[in-house]
C-alpha cells in the first residue's frame, strides 16, 4: 500500500465514517456556559476522550486496518507512535485480527506502554532524542513483510481522524471556527477535509505547543520545517515535522496556527475538569488554550474545539493539576 498515492478528499472521510460505524464510538459534544461566559461566545468541545482507547487515534487505526488485503492482513501491521496510535493500531489489530508490532519511545507514558502490550501487541521501544522512530519503523516493516501506519501521514489514517469534525458539524451545525491540536497534522488535515465540505465559510486554526512550534513555521514559509523535539507536557504533539499528505492539505485550508505554552495546557486541563469534569491529557488542552487567545476577537462567534485525548497518568494529572502543582515551562 503505498501511502503517499494521493491527497485524500472529503470523499475519503465520507467512507471512513462508514468503515468504523459500530466499531468506533460517536464521541459526546460537550458545552459549558461557564467558558461561554468567560471568552464571549458559544463552544462546542468535541470529546474525543471518550473514545476507544481514549483518543481520536483509534479513528485512523481502524480505517486504515481494515483497508488491508487478505495478505496484509496475515503478514501484519508495524507502526510508530508516543502512545495513543500505539494502542489505536493495537486494538484495531486486535479486533481485525492482525498482528502488531508497535515502535514507542522509552519514555512514553507507563499507562499508554501498558495498555498497548495489553491489546496483543509487541512494543520495541527506542530513545526519540537520539533515534528515528520513522527509520525503525521502515525497518521492520522491510524485515518482516509488515505493512507500515504511520501516525498521520497516510491517507486512510487523515480519512479517518477527518470523522470527528464530520460528526460534530452534524451535531451542532456549521460553526464560524475551528480548532483542532496539531502534531503531525493528521488530526487537522483530516478535520480540515470535513469542515471545508460541511462548514465552508469555517475558519480553520491548528494549536501545537510553543516548544515546538514547526507546524507554523511551515505554514508561513511554505514549506515543510523540521524542527528537534520539542520538550513539552504535550506528549502526544512532540512531532518534528508535518507529513507529505498533511502539509498540502493544511496549506491549503488552514489560516493559521496558534502556539501554546505548557502553562496554557495546565489551565485548560484544569478548566475541563471544573467546569465539564472531564479528565483531558496535556495535548488536548490545545484547542481551548488557543481558542483563549483569540477569543476576543471572535464575540458571538459558534466555536468547535476538537479535544483530542484523555489518556494520561493520573499520577501526573494530579501532579500537574492539583492545587500544589508547580507551573509548568
Amino acid at each position: 500500500m503505498d501511502h503517499t498515492a494521493r491527497l485524500p478528499t472529503f470523499d475519503d472521510v465520507a467512507a471512513a465514517a462508514q468503515r468504523i460505524l459500530g466499531h468506533a464510538h460517536r464521541t459526546p459534544v460537550l458545552t459549558s456556559s461557564r467558558v461561554d461566559a468567560e471568552l464571549g461566545l458559544r463552544a462546542y468541545f468535541k470529546c474525543e476522550n471518550f473514545q476507544r482507547v481514549g483518543a481520536f487515534k483509534f479513528r485512523g487505526a481502524f480505517n486504515a486496518l481494515s483497508r488491508f488485503d487478505a495478505a496484509q492482513r496475515r503478514a501484519g501491521v508495524v507502526a510508530y507512535s508516543s502512545g495513543n496510535h500505539a494502542q489505536a493500531v493495537a486494538l484495531a489489530a486486535r479486533l481485525l485480527d492482525v498482528p502488531a508490532t508497535i515502535v514507542m519511545p522509552l519514555d512514553a507514558p507507563a499507562s499508554k506502554v501498558a495498555a498497548t502490550r495489553g491489546y496483543g501487541a509487541e512494543v520495541v521501544t527506542y530513545d526519540r532524542y537520539t533515534e528515528d522512530r520513522e527509520e525503525i519503523g521502515r525497518a521492520l516493516a522491510a524485515e518482516g513483510g509488515l505493512t507500515l501506519v504511520p501516525p498521520y501521514d497516510h491517507p486512510d489514517v487523515i480519512a479517518g481522524q477527518g470523522t470527528a469534525a464530520k460528526e460534530l458539524i452534524e451535531e451542532v451545525g456549521e460553526l464560524d471556527v475551528v480548532l483542532t491540536p496539531l502534531g503531525g497534522g493528521g488530526l487537522l488535515a483530516g478535520t480540515a477535509l470535513s469542515v471545508r465540505a460541511l462548514s465552508p465559510a469555517a475558519r480553520i486554526l491548528g494549536v501545537e505547543p510553543a516548544a515546538g512550534d514547526d507546524g507554523r513555521q511551515s505554514l508561513r514559509s511554505g514549506r515543510v520545517v523540521h524542527i528537534d523535539t520539542p520538550v513539552t507536557i504535550a506528549d502526544g504533539a512532540q512531532t518534528t515535522h508535518l507529513g507529505e499528505l498533511t502539509f498540502p492539505i493544511i496549506r491549503r485550508e488552514v489560516e493559521d496556527v496558534l502556539t501554546a505554552s505548557d502553562d496554557h495546557l495546565v489551565d485548560a486541563m484544569r478548566t475541563f475538569a471544573a467546569t465539564m469534569k472531564i479528565v483531558v491529557e496535556p495535548t488536548a488542552g490545545l484547542g481551548l488554550a488557543g481558542l483563549r487567545q483569540i477569543a476576543a476577537d471572535l464575540p458571538g462567534a459558534r466555536v468547535g474545539v476538537v479535544v483530542s485525548g484523555g489518556n494520561v497518568d493520573l499520577d501526573r494529572y494530579a501532579r500537574l493539576v492539583g492545587p500544589d502543582a508547580g507551573r509548568q515551562g
